[in-house]
């Protein structure tokens, strides 16, 4: 009996090796639209995908970071102007695609734009530290989306939303793991709606890289200006001896995270030039090993093993 299923596992792993193999056709003839280009992921990606002779449309936030991604690429690539969290911003960069791709459509839209701060604990925080982060990691994501949809659909492309390991498993406070469970849920309805126009969507999960997402200095500044602004008793609940641990994780994050963007970004360009993409890639051992694994644990498990992690506040019960 046991030979019989290893016999079916090893089938089932050889022929899902077989179908993501199989590699989309004309891929020089393909526009691939990318959102923040500026460093980290998108750069990285907007690099790669441009040496493999896709026609990258690349959306910097900044005129600085568009003329150094001109610089490490081809005559191809070609560079715009985008703020996801500005209406107007997007729909300049929506007309500026459809004037470069025409009648064959945006075969794939990245959307990688993200920010990470202000994170901290939930009562240190304003409604507007929240929305910050929301204004660009989910209410961005979506407007983009929405804008290049029909572009897409035109094309029968591909829609690969940049996501969170902390989109599955909520590590800390503020809008940054909401804003990654919200892209979560946006992209498994956006995927079962457009499947009846043979539009694909895939999600990518990474866990911890070395990007400005998580950038130690930055965070823990963030922190600081958190706790600045939090009430005399929230102050007095956590206290002195909190914060300066909290502080200490931040700056701890870089050492703990991965070099290598390369795992993120090679699953980006599988998912757009793979004939079967995935629905979700993990990036990193530690989303494979760790934070995937507890994000099917029970709820107690997970719980418990955070707080054992975590310091206490001084008021703790």
């Amino acid at each position: 009996m046991w030979l019989y299923l290893a016999a079916l596992v090893g089938l089932y792993y050889l022929l899902r090796w077989y179908r993501e193999r199989q590699v989309v056709s004309d891929l020089r003839d393909k526009y691939i639209f990318i959102t923040g280009c500026d460093s980290g992921f998108g750069k990285l990606l907007a690099r790669q995908l441009d040496l493999r002779g896709l026609r990258v449309l690349a959306a910097c936030l900044t005129e600085k970071g568009a003329e150094q991604l001109r610089d490490q690429t081809s005559d191809r690539l070609e560079t715009v102007i985008l703020d996801v969290t500005k209406t107007e911003s997007i729909s300049a960069a929506t007309e500026w695609v459809k004037e470069r791709v025409g009648d064959r459509g945006l075969w794939g839209l990245v959307n990688n734009a993200g920010i990470s701060i202000p994170s901290a604990p939930n009562e240190w925080l304003t409604k507007q530290d929240f929305a910050k982060i929301l204004d660009v990691n989910l209410l961005g994501l979506i407007e983009v989306t929405l804008s290049l949809l029909p572009l897409v659909r035109k094309a029968r492309g591909r829609v690969v939303n940049i996501s969170s390991i902390m989109g599955r498993v909520s590590l800390l406070g503020g809008s940054y793991c909401i804003s990654k469970y919200g892209v979560e849920a946006f992209s498994d309805s956006l995927r079962r709606e457009l499947s009846y126009f043979g539009v694909k969507v895939a999600v990518i999960e990474p866990g911890f890289f070395n990007t400005g997402v998580t950038n130690s200095e930055k965070i823990s500044r963030a922190v600081q200006e958190a706790w600045d602004q939090a009430s005399p008793e929230v102050k007095e609940i956590y206290g002195e001896k909190f914060l300066a641990s909290v502080k200490k994780s931040a700056k701890k994050l870089k050492s703990t995270c991965c070099n290598n963007l390369y795992l993120v970004t090679n699953c980006v360009e599988h998912a757009l030039t793979a004939c079967h993409p995935r629905t979700r890639y993990s990036s990193g051992w530690d989303a494979k090993l760790l934070y995937l694994p507890m994000s099917y644990m029970p709820t107690l498990l997970v719980d418990a093993m955070i707080y054992w992690m975590s310091q206490r506040p001084i008021k703790a019960l």
